[in-house]
C-alpha cells in the first residue's frame, strides 16, 4: 500500500517540466536611482535610455551591439561597479550585461515559498526580501545547474567551444565559479565576442583564456591573460560555462 501511494503521488517528467516552465524570471522594477553614476538600487534594472540593447537582427549586429554595450557600461570607470571595502559587484555587472543583451540572468531569485506558489499557478510579484532575495555568484552557479536550461541557457563543455560560439554568433557566454568557503564570494564573468584587436588567448587553436569583461577586485572592460585561469584557483570548488543565443 505504501508503494502504491508513493507511485500515485509521484510527478511525471512532463509534469515536472511544466512546473519548471511556470517559474517566470524574477526581475525587480527599474529604479530611477539605479544608474551608472550611482551606488544604490543595484538589484534593480537601470533607467538609462542611452544604454544600447543587443541588436538581435543577425550575428554581426549582435556582436557590434555587445561591444557598444561594453563601452557604454564602462565597467572600469562607472561608479556602479566600483568595489567598496565591503563588497565587489561581479554579479551586478553580469546582470546588467545580460539584461541589455536581452538574456535573463538573476540578480534576485524567488524564495522557496514563491516558487511553490508559481508552480501552483499563482501570480507572484517580485518584492525585495519578501518574495525575492539577492542572488550572488555562489547561488548563480547552482541556479545555472537547476534552472539555466529553463531560461534558454546551454551548458558548454570547453572554453574553446563557448568562445567560438560567442565570437561567431554574438551570443552571451558566462563563467561562474563557486567558492569553497561558505560565506565568501564566488565570481561570475561574461565571455564576450572577439574583435580584430581583442582576442582570447589560444594555444594550438585551443582557448586557454577567453576574452572576458568583469567587475571584481579589479575591473576590466576587456581582458584575457591578465587574470590567467582564475576559475581554476583553489579558492573555488567548481565552475560552470553557460551560453545563451
Amino acid at each position: 500500500m505504501k508503494e502504491a501511494a508513493e507511485t500515485k503521488n509521484s510527478v511525471s517528467p512532463d509534469e515536472a517540466k511544466k512546473k519548471m516552465k511556470a517559474i517566470k524570471p524574477a526581475v525587480l522594477l527599474p529604479d530611477v536611482n539605479s544608474n551608472l553614476d550611482s551606488m544604490v538600487a543595484k538589484f534593480h534594472p537601470m533607467v538609462d535610455d542611452t544604454i544600447p540593447y543587443r541588436n538581435l537582427k543577425n550575428s554581426e549586429t549582435k556582436k557590434k551591439s555587445l561591444h557598444r554595450l561594453i563601452r557604454k557600461l564602462d565597467v572600469s570607470h562607472s561608479t556602479r561597479y566600483q568595489r567598496t571595502p565591503e563588497d565587489t559587484y561581479c554579479n551586478v555587472y553580469s546582470f546588467d550585461y545580460c539584461f541589455f543583451a536581452q538574456v535573463y540572468l538573476p540578480t534576485v531569485w524567488w524564495t522557496d515559498e514563491s516558487i511553490e506558489k508559481l508552480k501552483r499557478g499563482e501570480d507572484v510579484t517580485p518584492v525585495f526580501n519578501e518574495t525575492v532575495v539577492p542572488c550572488y555568484s555562489n547561488a548563480i552557479h547552482d541556479w545555472f545547474l537547476k534552472w539555466g536550461e529553463s531560461f534558454g541557457w546551454k551548458r558548454m563543455s570547453s572554453l574553446t567551444e563557448i568562445q567560438n560560439k560567442v565570437s561567431a554568433d554574438g551570443g552571451v557566454g558566462i563563467i561562474c565559479a563557486q567558492r569553497k568557503t561558505v560565506g565568501l564570494s564566488g565570481h561570475i564573468v561574461p565571455i564576450v565576442p572577439e574583435t580584430d584587436k581583442k582576442k582570447a588567448f589560444r594555444e594550438n587553436d585551443e582557448v586557454i583564456y577567453p576574452l572576458q569583461s568583469q567587475a571584481g577586485k579589479l575591473n576590466y572592460n576587456y581582458f584575457a591573460r591578465k587574470r590567467r585561469a582564475w576559475w581554476k584557483h583553489n579558492r573555488y570548488s567548481s565552475f560552470v560555462l553557460y551560453y545563451h543565443e
